[in-house]
């Protein structure tokens, strides 16, 4: 006999995303340039060399999680500096504004301290794009924790992207779709589980890393509340 799952009131609809991209025609050569133009260009442009770094990357695990940090590190040779913009998270931040002051400082505070990088050629020049994110529903809906976690298991990784990273920044600042969701009254009502599920975009983990804990996760709770997933 099949176990009866608790149902929400309301369902979770899965929607996927598109990242259109506009190459913004600023271009630095080496960090003084780099700290300039921080300054100026628009806050899409911010969003797409951090948040949406996670989406270009799906799949890997790269060795420094924003575009800054690798390009600092890799073709501009100063692995101090990719180190420190390495470990600016995010995902720790309600305004896009604020991410951009603290790397502003993080540059301004680095150049101060080494003022012979400022006009230290790189090996390539970082070229400002802006990001605009497309929304796709999904005909997909989940009413139960079991229709979530297989949900998750299969969805493409836009669609984890849009929950997970998309939705705390732009849509409920610090908070992801999914959590959200699970800790709703007319949701599935389950705050604990909703509380480890917001944890898990702070862990650095790529999208796929993601979505193995959550399915992880609710496997774990269908096990505990039901003796399984099936």
């Amino acid at each position: 006999m099949m176990p009866e799952y608790h149902r929400a009131v309301r369902p979770f609809q899965f929607v996927s995303c598109m990242e259109l991209r506009e190459v913004l025609g600023k271009r630095a050569t080496d960090v003084g340039r780099l700290l300039e133009l921080m300054e100026e260009v628009p806050s899409d442009a911010i969003y797409y060399h951090t948040h949406s770094f996670y989406l270009r990357h799906a799949y890997v695990q790269t060795l420094y999680p924003n575009d800054f940090a690798t390009w600092a590190a890799l073709y501009a040779h100063d692995r101090v500096l990719g180190e420190r913009l390495g470990v600016l998270d995010p995902f720790a931040y309600l305004s896009l504004e604020a991410l951009r002051q603290d790397i502003v400082t993080v540059l301004d505070d680095h150049l101060s301290s080494h003022p012979t990088v400022s006009r230290a050629m790189s090996a390539e020049p970082f070229d400002f794009i802006r990001s605009h994110v497309i929304e796709a529903p999904l005909d997909r809906h989940a009413w139960t924790l079991l229709e979530f976690r297989h949900a998750v298991h299969e969805v493409e990784a836009g669609a984890l992207y849009f929950h997970l990273c998309e939705a705390r920044m732009r849509k409920t600042p610090g908070f992801d779709d999914f959590s959200h969701w699970l800790s709703a009254e007319d949701g599935l009502n389950m705050p604990e589980l909703a509380a480890h599920i917001q944890r898990v975009v702070r862990l650095g983990l790529n999208l796929e890393g993601m979505r193995a804990r959550i399915v992880a996760l609710c496997d774990a709770e269908l096990m505990r509340t039901h003796g399984g997933t099936a």
